[in-house]
Protein backbone atom coordinates (compact mmCIF):
# COMPACT_ATOMS: atom_id res chain seq x y z
CA UNK A 1 0.00 0.00 0.00
CA UNK A 2 1.19 3.48 -0.31
CA UNK A 3 0.40 7.22 -1.10
CA UNK A 4 0.61 8.13 -4.37
CA UNK A 5 1.31 11.76 -5.28
CA UNK A 6 -1.90 14.05 -6.63
CA UNK A 7 -0.18 14.49 -10.06
CA UNK A 8 -0.69 10.21 -10.49
CA UNK A 9 -4.30 11.32 -11.03
CA UNK A 10 -5.00 11.58 -14.60
CA UNK A 11 -8.40 11.34 -15.20
CA UNK A 12 -10.37 13.14 -12.81
CA UNK A 13 -13.47 12.47 -14.37
CA UNK A 14 -13.24 8.69 -14.22
CA UNK A 15 -15.93 6.51 -12.56
CA UNK A 16 -15.87 3.31 -10.73
CA UNK A 17 -19.26 1.29 -10.50
CA UNK A 18 -19.16 -0.62 -6.63
CA UNK A 19 -22.78 -2.28 -6.29
CA UNK A 20 -24.62 0.21 -8.15
CA UNK A 21 -22.91 3.11 -5.78
CA UNK A 22 -20.99 5.05 -8.26
CA UNK A 23 -17.94 7.28 -7.02
CA UNK A 24 -15.57 9.70 -8.76
CA UNK A 25 -12.11 11.65 -7.76
CA UNK A 26 -13.32 14.50 -6.63
CA UNK A 27 -16.54 13.46 -5.06
CA UNK A 28 -16.37 14.56 -0.85
CA UNK A 29 -17.79 11.84 1.91
CA UNK A 30 -17.84 12.52 5.41
CA UNK A 31 -16.15 9.07 7.29
CA UNK A 32 -15.13 8.55 10.04
CA UNK A 33 -11.22 6.78 11.06
CA UNK A 34 -10.99 3.89 12.78
CA UNK A 35 -7.98 3.66 13.17
CA UNK A 36 -4.07 4.54 11.62
CA UNK A 37 -2.40 1.57 9.08
CA UNK A 38 0.85 1.29 7.56
CA UNK A 39 2.31 4.05 5.65
CA UNK A 40 -0.03 6.37 8.74
CA UNK A 41 -3.02 6.65 6.61
CA UNK A 42 -5.91 6.63 8.75
CA UNK A 43 -8.58 4.01 7.49
CA UNK A 44 -11.87 4.31 6.84
CA UNK A 45 -15.43 3.07 5.42
CA UNK A 46 -17.98 4.61 3.06
CA UNK A 47 -20.60 2.18 1.78
CA UNK A 48 -18.88 -0.78 -0.05
CA UNK A 49 -15.50 1.80 -0.36
CA UNK A 50 -12.50 1.52 2.06
CA UNK A 51 -10.99 5.52 2.20
CA UNK A 52 -7.05 6.08 2.95
CA UNK A 53 -6.73 9.08 4.75
CA UNK A 54 -3.49 10.83 5.52
CA UNK A 55 -2.27 13.34 8.03
CA UNK A 56 -5.69 12.05 9.96
CA UNK A 57 -6.39 11.12 13.57
CA UNK A 58 -8.01 7.90 14.80
CA UNK A 59 -11.53 8.97 15.61
CA UNK A 60 -11.95 11.98 13.71
CA UNK A 61 -14.94 12.41 11.71
CA UNK A 62 -13.84 14.33 8.59
CA UNK A 63 -15.11 15.85 5.20
CA UNK A 64 -12.78 14.22 2.36
CA UNK A 65 -12.58 14.55 -1.23
CA UNK A 66 -11.00 11.59 -3.15
CA UNK A 67 -8.55 12.19 -5.16
CA UNK A 68 -7.56 8.10 -6.39
CA UNK A 69 -9.50 5.25 -6.99
CA UNK A 70 -8.60 1.81 -7.37
CA UNK A 71 -11.58 -0.58 -7.78
CA UNK A 72 -13.22 -0.59 -4.04
CA UNK A 73 -10.29 1.65 -2.69
CA UNK A 74 -9.89 5.46 -2.41
CA UNK A 75 -7.99 7.50 -1.03
CA UNK A 76 -8.75 11.08 0.14
CA UNK A 77 -7.62 14.42 1.28
CA UNK A 78 -9.00 16.38 4.43
CA UNK A 79 -11.06 19.28 3.30
CA UNK A 80 -12.27 19.95 7.44
CA UNK A 81 -12.44 18.27 10.12
CA UNK A 82 -16.23 17.58 11.60
CA UNK A 83 -15.44 16.14 14.94
CA UNK A 84 -11.74 16.02 16.22
CA UNK A 85 -10.80 12.92 17.80
CA UNK A 86 -9.64 13.59 21.26
CA UNK A 87 -6.05 12.54 20.59
CA UNK A 88 -5.67 15.28 17.79
CA UNK A 89 -3.94 18.20 18.58
CA UNK A 90 -2.70 21.22 16.90
CA UNK A 91 0.72 21.30 15.30
CA UNK A 92 3.18 22.73 16.54
CA UNK A 93 4.98 23.40 12.86
CA UNK A 94 3.24 25.53 10.47
CA UNK A 95 4.77 23.89 7.55
CA UNK A 96 3.09 20.80 8.52
CA UNK A 97 0.71 19.44 6.08
CA UNK A 98 2.77 21.05 3.11
CA UNK A 99 6.08 19.90 4.15
CA UNK A 100 6.38 16.31 3.29
CA UNK A 101 8.31 15.09 6.27
CA UNK A 102 6.45 14.90 9.25
CA UNK A 103 2.89 12.84 9.32
CA UNK A 104 1.90 12.64 12.67
CA UNK A 105 1.84 15.63 14.63
CA UNK A 106 -1.30 15.47 14.13
CA UNK A 107 -1.93 13.54 17.37
CA UNK A 108 -0.58 13.58 20.52
CA UNK A 109 2.31 12.17 21.47
CA UNK A 110 0.79 8.48 23.31
CA UNK A 111 -1.45 8.43 20.34
CA UNK A 112 1.77 8.31 17.75
CA UNK A 113 3.13 5.66 20.05
CA UNK A 114 -0.06 3.29 19.93
CA UNK A 115 -0.48 4.14 16.27
CA UNK A 116 2.77 2.53 15.71
CA UNK A 117 2.04 -0.49 17.47
CA UNK A 118 -0.96 -0.71 15.62
CA UNK A 119 0.85 -0.51 12.44
CA UNK A 120 3.63 -3.46 13.39
CA UNK A 121 0.54 -6.14 14.05
CA UNK A 122 -1.07 -4.66 10.84
CA UNK A 123 1.78 -5.61 8.93
CA UNK A 124 2.67 -8.67 11.11
CA UNK A 125 -0.54 -10.10 10.60
CA UNK A 126 -1.29 -9.33 6.94
CA UNK A 127 1.49 -9.53 5.25
CA UNK A 128 3.48 -12.12 7.30
CA UNK A 129 0.46 -13.99 8.30
CA UNK A 130 2.16 -13.54 12.06
CA UNK A 131 -0.54 -13.71 15.12
CA UNK A 132 1.80 -12.65 17.86
CA UNK A 133 0.24 -12.63 21.28
CA UNK A 134 2.82 -11.24 23.48
CA UNK A 135 3.48 -7.40 24.23
CA UNK A 136 4.87 -5.63 21.84
CA UNK A 137 7.17 -3.32 24.23
CA UNK A 138 7.46 0.70 23.55
CA UNK A 139 10.42 2.22 23.96
CA UNK A 140 9.35 6.33 23.63
CA UNK A 141 12.05 8.71 22.40
CA UNK A 142 13.28 11.64 25.24
CA UNK A 143 12.84 13.44 22.64
CA UNK A 144 9.84 13.75 20.77
CA UNK A 145 11.18 17.10 19.07
CA UNK A 146 14.55 18.80 18.56
CA UNK A 147 16.41 15.06 17.94
CA UNK A 148 17.34 14.54 14.61
CA UNK A 149 20.62 14.68 13.88
CA UNK A 150 20.59 13.47 10.22
CA UNK A 151 19.15 15.35 7.11
CA UNK A 152 19.19 15.64 3.69
CA UNK A 153 18.01 19.55 2.34
CA UNK A 154 16.92 20.17 -0.89
CA UNK A 155 17.86 23.86 -3.18
CA UNK A 156 16.14 25.42 -5.86
CA UNK A 157 19.55 27.68 -6.38
CA UNK A 158 18.23 29.98 -8.72
CA UNK A 159 15.08 31.19 -6.23
CA UNK A 160 17.37 30.69 -3.24
CA UNK A 161 15.40 27.89 -1.45
CA UNK A 162 16.56 25.56 1.07
CA UNK A 163 14.42 22.74 2.61
CA UNK A 164 12.32 20.11 2.21
CA UNK A 165 10.04 18.22 -0.82
CA UNK A 166 6.22 19.16 -0.60
CA UNK A 167 4.26 16.20 -0.01
CA UNK A 168 3.37 13.80 -2.87
CA UNK A 169 5.81 16.32 -5.44
CA UNK A 170 9.59 17.25 -5.64
CA UNK A 171 8.75 20.73 -5.08
CA UNK A 172 10.56 22.09 -2.64
CA UNK A 173 9.21 24.24 0.46
CA UNK A 174 11.48 26.79 1.54
CA UNK A 175 12.30 25.72 5.42
CA UNK A 176 13.09 28.84 7.94
CA UNK A 177 13.14 26.35 11.02
CA UNK A 178 12.56 22.48 11.59
CA UNK A 179 10.99 21.42 14.75
CA UNK A 180 11.99 18.00 14.23
CA UNK A 181 16.06 19.19 13.90
CA UNK A 182 18.61 19.03 16.35
CA UNK A 183 19.21 22.56 17.30
CA UNK A 184 22.44 22.86 16.31
CA UNK A 185 21.51 21.37 12.74
CA UNK A 186 18.46 23.93 12.79
CA UNK A 187 21.08 26.28 12.99
CA UNK A 188 22.89 25.07 10.42
CA UNK A 189 20.12 25.37 8.31
CA UNK A 190 19.17 29.25 8.72
CA UNK A 191 23.15 29.63 8.28
CA UNK A 192 23.58 28.14 5.26
CA UNK A 193 20.48 30.18 3.58
CA UNK A 194 22.36 33.60 4.79
CA UNK A 195 25.97 31.88 3.11
CA UNK A 196 25.40 30.11 0.48
CA UNK A 197 26.78 30.99 -2.65
CA UNK A 198 23.79 30.42 -4.60
CA UNK A 199 25.67 31.59 -7.84
CA UNK A 200 28.53 29.56 -7.35
CA UNK A 201 25.77 26.31 -8.19
CA UNK A 202 25.63 24.89 -11.80
CA UNK A 203 22.61 23.31 -11.78
CA UNK A 204 19.09 24.96 -10.35
CA UNK A 205 18.62 21.73 -7.99
CA UNK A 206 21.21 20.64 -5.37
CA UNK A 207 20.97 18.38 -2.05
CA UNK A 208 23.03 18.63 0.94
CA UNK A 209 23.65 15.79 3.48
CA UNK A 210 24.00 17.03 6.71
CA UNK A 211 24.56 15.45 10.17
CA UNK A 212 25.27 16.33 13.50
CA UNK A 213 27.82 14.71 16.05
CA UNK A 214 27.37 14.01 19.82
CA UNK A 215 29.84 17.01 20.63
CA UNK A 216 27.49 19.45 18.47
CA UNK A 217 30.07 19.58 15.00
CA UNK A 218 28.48 19.73 11.70
CA UNK A 219 29.23 17.50 8.77
CA UNK A 220 28.15 18.13 5.53
CA UNK A 221 28.12 17.06 1.82
CA UNK A 222 27.03 17.73 -1.67
CA UNK A 223 28.91 17.51 -4.97
CA UNK A 224 27.96 20.97 -5.28
CA UNK A 225 30.36 22.24 -2.33
CA UNK A 226 33.71 22.93 -2.65
CA UNK A 227 34.35 22.71 1.39
CA UNK A 228 35.92 19.13 2.06
CA UNK A 229 33.16 17.10 4.24
CA UNK A 230 34.28 16.85 7.78
CA UNK A 231 34.21 14.09 10.03
CA UNK A 232 32.21 14.28 13.33
CA UNK A 233 31.44 11.22 16.19
CA UNK A 234 29.37 9.78 18.54
CA UNK A 235 30.50 8.23 21.82
CA UNK A 236 27.95 5.62 23.24
CA UNK A 237 30.00 3.71 26.47
CA UNK A 238 33.27 2.83 25.99
CA UNK A 239 32.76 3.22 22.18
CA UNK A 240 33.51 6.16 20.10
CA UNK A 241 32.02 6.10 16.17
CA UNK A 242 33.53 8.32 13.73
CA UNK A 243 31.30 9.05 10.75
CA UNK A 244 30.78 12.09 8.53
CA UNK A 245 27.40 13.02 6.29
CA UNK A 246 28.53 11.04 3.43
CA UNK A 247 27.63 7.33 5.73
CA UNK A 248 24.74 6.00 7.15
CA UNK A 249 24.47 7.06 11.29
CA UNK A 250 21.34 6.76 13.69
CA UNK A 251 19.67 9.96 13.22
CA UNK A 252 18.23 9.87 16.66
CA UNK A 253 20.89 9.53 18.89
CA UNK A 254 19.03 9.86 22.29
CA UNK A 255 17.48 6.23 21.56
CA UNK A 256 21.21 4.70 20.47
CA UNK A 257 21.62 3.33 23.67
CA UNK A 258 18.67 1.60 24.19
CA UNK A 259 18.95 0.52 20.48
CA UNK A 260 21.84 -1.15 21.51
CA UNK A 261 20.92 -2.66 24.44
CA UNK A 262 17.76 -3.82 22.83
CA UNK A 263 19.64 -5.40 19.95
CA UNK A 264 22.23 -6.62 21.68
CA UNK A 265 21.26 -8.04 25.59
CA UNK A 266 22.11 -11.70 26.17
CA UNK A 267 23.39 -12.30 23.14
CA UNK A 268 27.04 -14.36 23.11
CA UNK A 269 28.91 -16.92 21.86
CA UNK A 270 31.99 -18.23 19.29
CA UNK A 271 31.13 -16.37 15.75
CA UNK A 272 28.79 -13.04 14.91
CA UNK A 273 27.59 -11.51 11.72
CA UNK A 274 26.84 -8.07 11.60
CA UNK A 275 24.98 -7.46 8.24
CA UNK A 276 24.50 -4.14 6.72
CA UNK A 277 27.25 -2.90 9.37
CA UNK A 278 27.51 0.47 8.26
CA UNK A 279 30.05 2.43 10.43
CA UNK A 280 30.36 -0.27 13.29
CA UNK A 281 27.75 0.84 15.23
CA UNK A 282 26.90 -3.01 16.55
CA UNK A 283 29.89 -4.75 15.43
CA UNK A 284 32.03 -2.59 18.36
CA UNK A 285 29.75 -4.17 21.30
CA UNK A 286 29.25 -7.31 19.19
CA UNK A 287 32.84 -7.72 19.59
CA UNK A 288 33.35 -7.44 23.61
CA UNK A 289 30.77 -10.28 23.40
CA UNK A 290 31.95 -12.84 20.72
CA UNK A 291 35.20 -14.53 19.83
CA UNK A 292 34.79 -13.43 16.19
CA UNK A 293 32.81 -10.83 14.66
CA UNK A 294 32.69 -10.45 10.62
CA UNK A 295 30.99 -6.67 9.47
CA UNK A 296 29.67 -6.51 6.15
CA UNK A 297 28.52 -3.33 4.23
CA UNK A 298 28.14 -2.89 0.33
CA UNK A 299 29.27 1.10 1.47
CA UNK A 300 32.86 1.11 0.86
CA UNK A 301 33.29 4.17 2.74
CA UNK A 302 31.35 3.29 5.50
CA UNK A 303 33.45 -0.15 5.66
CA UNK A 304 36.91 2.72 5.87
CA UNK A 305 35.43 3.86 8.95
CA UNK A 306 34.01 1.05 10.64
CA UNK A 307 37.99 -0.64 10.34
CA UNK A 308 39.02 3.06 12.13
CA UNK A 309 36.47 2.43 14.47
CA UNK A 310 37.29 -1.15 15.66
CA UNK A 311 40.96 0.28 15.38
CA UNK A 312 40.48 3.14 17.87
CA UNK A 313 38.53 0.51 20.60
CA UNK A 314 41.44 -1.97 20.04
CA UNK A 315 39.14 -4.59 19.10
CA UNK A 316 41.35 -7.52 17.42
CA UNK A 317 38.67 -10.21 16.96
CA UNK A 318 36.51 -7.93 14.13
CA UNK A 319 36.98 -8.05 10.42
CA UNK A 320 34.69 -6.23 8.12
CA UNK A 321 34.26 -7.05 4.15
CA UNK A 322 33.21 -4.50 1.20
CA UNK A 323 30.21 -6.65 0.03
CA UNK A 324 27.01 -6.65 -0.89
CA UNK A 325 25.25 -8.82 1.90
CA UNK A 326 23.53 -11.75 -0.94
CA UNK A 327 27.47 -12.37 -2.53
CA UNK A 328 28.96 -12.09 1.16
CA UNK A 329 26.69 -14.97 2.66
CA UNK A 330 27.07 -16.80 -0.99
CA UNK A 331 30.38 -17.01 -1.26
CA UNK A 332 31.89 -17.22 1.81
CA UNK A 333 31.90 -20.55 4.42
CA UNK A 334 30.18 -19.75 7.81
CA UNK A 335 29.37 -22.83 9.62
CA UNK A 336 29.19 -22.28 13.24
CA UNK A 337 28.00 -18.81 13.08
CA UNK A 338 25.93 -18.27 16.61
CA UNK A 339 24.62 -14.79 16.00
CA UNK A 340 23.24 -13.13 13.08
CA UNK A 341 22.56 -9.15 13.42
CA UNK A 342 20.26 -7.76 10.49
CA UNK A 343 20.05 -4.23 9.74
CA UNK A 344 18.78 -3.73 6.25
CA UNK A 345 17.35 -0.66 4.76
CA UNK A 346 14.31 0.17 4.61
CA UNK A 347 13.68 -1.48 1.09
CA UNK A 348 14.31 -4.90 3.09
CA UNK A 349 16.90 -7.98 2.66
CA UNK A 350 18.59 -8.71 -0.70
CA UNK A 351 16.71 -11.61 -2.36
CA UNK A 352 18.01 -14.92 -1.13
CA UNK A 353 19.61 -13.29 2.33
CA UNK A 354 16.91 -14.68 5.04
CA UNK A 355 17.36 -18.27 2.88
CA UNK A 356 20.96 -17.98 3.13
CA UNK A 357 21.16 -17.78 6.84
CA UNK A 358 18.31 -19.84 7.64
CA UNK A 359 20.56 -22.38 5.95
CA UNK A 360 23.25 -21.00 8.53
CA UNK A 361 21.11 -22.54 11.21
CA UNK A 362 22.35 -19.35 13.57
CA UNK A 363 21.05 -19.99 17.51
CA UNK A 364 20.33 -16.67 17.65
CA UNK A 365 18.88 -13.87 14.68
CA UNK A 366 18.41 -10.02 15.90
CA UNK A 367 16.60 -8.30 13.28
CA UNK A 368 16.63 -4.62 12.97
CA UNK A 369 13.70 -3.55 11.01
CA UNK A 370 12.48 0.09 9.83
CA UNK A 371 9.75 -0.98 7.43
CA UNK A 372 7.14 -3.48 9.14
CA UNK A 373 5.89 -4.73 6.05
CA UNK A 374 9.53 -5.76 4.93
CA UNK A 375 10.12 -6.92 8.54
CA UNK A 376 7.17 -8.90 8.57
CA UNK A 377 7.92 -10.46 4.73
CA UNK A 378 11.31 -11.40 6.11
CA UNK A 379 10.21 -12.80 9.43
CA UNK A 380 7.41 -14.92 7.79
CA UNK A 381 10.42 -16.55 5.82
CA UNK A 382 12.40 -17.55 9.22
CA UNK A 383 9.52 -18.15 10.93
CA UNK A 384 9.43 -20.97 8.22
CA UNK A 385 12.84 -21.39 8.63
CA UNK A 386 12.48 -23.35 11.84
CA UNK A 387 12.85 -19.95 14.24
CA UNK A 388 10.50 -18.36 16.79
CA UNK A 389 10.17 -15.28 17.63
CA UNK A 390 11.25 -14.33 21.38
CA UNK A 391 10.23 -10.67 21.62
CA UNK A 392 9.31 -7.37 19.36
CA UNK A 393 10.19 -4.34 20.60
CA UNK A 394 9.29 -0.95 19.12
CA UNK A 395 11.28 2.10 19.18
CA UNK A 396 10.43 5.28 18.51
CA UNK A 397 13.64 6.95 16.58
CA UNK A 398 11.60 9.22 13.94
CA UNK A 399 8.91 10.91 16.39
CA UNK A 400 6.33 12.95 14.03
CA UNK A 401 6.48 10.88 11.60
CA UNK A 402 5.19 7.03 10.67
CA UNK A 403 8.22 5.58 11.11
CA UNK A 404 9.34 3.14 13.44
CA UNK A 405 11.86 0.89 14.37
CA UNK A 406 11.08 -2.36 15.44
CA UNK A 407 13.60 -4.83 17.12
CA UNK A 408 12.99 -8.42 16.72
CA UNK A 409 14.93 -11.29 18.60
CA UNK A 410 14.57 -14.75 17.34
CA UNK A 411 16.46 -18.50 18.09
CA UNK A 412 15.69 -21.79 16.42
CA UNK A 413 12.81 -23.43 17.66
Amino acid sequence: MFLPGLSEVSKSRSKTSISNTYYKIGDRLEVTIQKIVPQGLGLAFAENLTVFVPLAASGDQLSVKIFQLKGKTAFAEIESVIEPSPVRIEPPCPYFGKCGGCDFQQMNYDAQLSAKLDMIRDSLKRIGKIDFEDEILKIPSPKPFEYRSRAQWHLETRQKKIGYFKRNSHDIIDIEHCRILEPTLDNTLKDLRASLNWDSFWANRAEIEAACGSDGSISLYSPELMEPTEEIFYASGDDNYTYSAQSFFQGNQSLIPKLLDTVLSDAGGDRALDLYCGVGLFTLPLARKFSQVIGVEGNGQAIEFAKRNAANAQLENVSFVTEGVGEFLAGHELEGTDFVLLDPPRTGTEKNVIDMIVKLRPWQISYVGCDPSMLARDLRRLIDGGYEIGSITALDLFPQTHHVETVVRLSLS
